[in-house]
This record gives C-alpha cells, sequence and structure tokens, in this order.
C-alpha cells in the first residue's frame, strides 16, 4: 500500500482513472476518476487492502469502495451500448476517462496536477496534463482506487438491469460471455442492453433485438 500511494507521490498532484466493462457484451462502460486530497496514515491504514479491483474479493471491494468514496474527491461516468455501439468500445472507454476526469478537476478546484490513466492509451482530446501507466491499477494509488469505484458501481448497475432481464444471469456474469450468458442469448435473442458489435462472431444469422 507504501508503494502505491509513494508512486503517486513522486509525481507530485495526482488523480488517477480508470474503467470497467470494456469487455462484456451487455451493459454500458464506467470510468472513475479519483483524487486523494489528504493522505493520511490513517486513511493509508484503512485502505491496506487497495490493490486492482480485479485481484478483490466483492466483499474486500465494497468495503473500500465506503472508504475511498468517503476520503476522495471522485466521479464515476458510464457511456451507455448505443454510444458504445457507434463510436466502439475504446473511443467510449476513453470519453468516459475524460468526462470522469474533468468532472475531478472542476469539484477540486485542481490547477497543476498529472492525470495518471490506467492502460497504454491517452485520452483524446484531453486538455490536462496526462501519462498512462500500463498495469496502473496496481502501481497507482489513485489508479487502483479508480478501478474499484468503476468496478463496483458497475457491477451494482449490472445486478439492477438483471432485475429486468433475469434470462442472462447478469447478476453473476456482469455481461461478460459465460457459457449460460451463450445460451440464454441463443434461447432468447439480444435485448436493449446488449452490444450486438461484440456477438458478430457467434451469430452468423442476423441479429435480432426485442
Amino acid at each position: 500500500m507504501n508503494e502505491l500511494f509513494d508512486y503517486d507521490r513522486k509525481l507530485g498532484c495526482v488523480i488517477g482513472t480508470d474503467e470497467a466493462g470494456r469487455g462484456p457484451a451487455a451493459g454500458g462502460v464506467f470510468s472513475a476518476c479519483v483524487y486523494f486530497p489528504d493522505v493520511t496514515d490513517s486513511l493509508i491504514s484503512d485502505l491496506d487492502k487497495l490493490n486492482d479491483s480485479k485481484k478483490l474479493s466483492k466483499i474486500s471491494r465494497e468495503k473500500l469502495f465506503d472508504i475511498i468514496i468517503n476520503n476522495s474527491i471522485n466521479s464515476v461516468v458510464c457511456v451507455e451500448v448505443d454510444e458504445i455501439e457507434k463510436i466502439n468500445i475504446l473511443n467510449a472507454s476513453l470519453k468516459s476517462m475524460k468526462l470522469a476526469c474533468e468532472n475531478v478537476v472542476k469539484s477540486a478546484g485542481l490547477k497543476e496536477f498529472l492525470t495518471l490513466v490506467d492502460g497504454n492509451k491517452l485520452i483524446k482530446d484531453y486538455i490536462y496534463p496526462q501519462k498512462f501507466v500500463i498495469k496502473g491499477d496496481g502501481t497507482s494509488a489513485s489508479i487502483a482506487a479508480a478501478s474499484i469505484l468503476a468496478k463496483v458501481t458497475r457491477d451494482r448497475y449490472m445486478e439492477k438491469l438483471a432485475q429486468e432481464f433475469p434470462q442472462y444471469g447478469w447478476n453473476k456474469n456482469a455481461g461478460y460471455l459465460t457459457s449460460e450468458h451463450l445460451e440464454a442469448i441463443d434461447k432468447y435473442g439480444l435485448c436493449k442492453y446488449h452490444r450486438p458489435s461484440f456477438l458478430q462472431k457467434h451469430f452468423e444469422k442476423q441479429l435480432t433485438l426485442f
């Protein structure tokens, strides 16, 4: 944990951003941005399990989520399926990152800072200094925190969508193409929350929405 915060400290004032939901075939893509204005020993202790959200249990993510929300200036933004289909998933991910970061910059009133972006791409049309960090959610505290906010928020969103379309099991698979999800698609077809472009290889016939 100290190493994650040390990485951020060495770069000065930083905000971190990460996304959740690039891979699934259903639901929107979410990005979060996190800025810790006051990193105390107590906060570091509370966030002792902070890491890449994918490496944490759901219980750990939920606990860390509340701590991060209460000790940071943050924003989570979703780009929905219709826009993903129009501009593709990479551009949709970068757009949600851009919007989340701009919200934090405005809320925090930041002037001189560096934006840390998880992955190997920079945010398009973003006017502030930025640096991409490969595997950033295991390197930077602010990116790791953003990964948790994005993941938890998206999981909760998929659980709500599962109430509307329970046949796809999104409360368990979060929209990823598990065998059960694919079987449900073959049986029931696609719904309005699916990403047709992600399923072109699965279907040989024209996709039918309902």
